[in-house]
């Protein structure tokens, strides 16, 4: 995948049609990222990740950090001098350093960052291909120069496929939801359908007091993901979010932030990610009756 975004972004240039993205190569070094103040940076990590704010930058007033599909939406509300902040790959455990500061008149360009030790090979690959060709005729190098681009071709679409539609489903929903429209991602096969839900889900959480409103659904190979709004209603207290706490039949759950914060904060409201299989998130929900009697029963 990060190979088909280098590809699409030379591709792009060469075209003349230049796109507003920097690519910073992650070295084991922690990479610097200045923010603009009241004007949101997007920086696409392309994993799934947790984001540990040092206690300067907890303050949701200070900083807003949402994380969705891979990809970090960072807005500052006021300048502040540099901040080390952890980011953790949720599947394997690694983790990248960022050093995030705060002025006015700084850069607003999306960031693409680029793991050295996944583009390595790449770039080794394509060095071996081009010495070959140019030890032979020109018939024989115009062969040889159009072979790499065939493998990394099938291997871009090999890693595709290798990741899960629920991941490339959430992830594009996410994109779609809250990303610029030049920075989605295309998704071959997707598209968007008819949700068939109320205005409100009352029995999505009915254990804690939020309002869950339904956004919108997209459907790929069987799968549906459809995003659903969660509004805390009180206002002391603070909610953890658990996936636990949903009820119905979900393949997965994807919540954008970890907790709600009470109603009236800016971190009152959040969205998650409801994948289902052959069917809709309507056939996947509790009927409110049953929710009732699981009730009555546990009084």
């Amino acid at each position: 995948m990060k190979r088909l975004i280098l590809a699409c972004l030379a591709s792009a240039v060469l075209a003349g049609d230049a796109l507003a993205v920097e690519i910073m190569h992650w070295e084991r070094r922690p990479l610097a990222i200045p923010l603009p103040v009241d004007e949101e940076r997007i920086v696409t990590l392309d994993r799934n990740v947790r984001v540990g704010l040092p206690p300067a930058l907890a303050n949701p007033e200070v900083l807003r950090v949402q994380s969705a599909g891979g990809v970090l939406y960072l807005k500052a509300f006021e300048a502040f001098e540099t901040q080390r902040v952890r980011v953790q790959d949720v599947e394997s455990g690694d983790v990248l350093l960022l050093d995030l500061s705060a002025r006015e008149g700084a850069s607003s360009e999306e960031i693409l960052v680029v793991d050295s030790r996944e583009a390595s090979p790449a770039r080794a690959s394509a060095s071996r291909a081009s010495t070959g060709a140019s030890s032979g005729s020109r018939g024989e190098q115009a062969s040889e120069a159009s072979r790499p681009a065939a493998q990394a071709s099938g291997g871009e679409a090999q890693q595709a496929t290798a990741t899960p539609v629920p991941v490339r489903l959430t992830r594009h929903a996410a994109q779609s939801l809250y990303a610029p429209q030049r920075t989605i991602e295309p998704l071959r096969g997707v598209s968007r359908v008819p949700m068939r839900l109320p205005e409100s889900l009352s029995t999505l959480l009915p254990s804690l007091p939020v309002t869950a409103t339904p956004l919108g659904a997209w459907r790929l190979d069987g799968w549906t993901v459809t995003a659903v709004k969660l509004e805390n209603n009180d206002r002391r207290r603070a909610f953890e979010l658990d996936p636990r706490w949903l009820q119905g039949e979900f393949y997965s759950a994807t919540f954008m932030h970890p907790y709600l914060a009470p109603r009236g904060s800016v971190e009152d409201t959040t969205t998650v990610f409801l994948v289902t299989r052959r069917g809709g998130l309507d056939r996947a929900l509790i009927p409110l009756e049953e929710t009732d009697k699981a009730e009555e029963g546990t009084s």
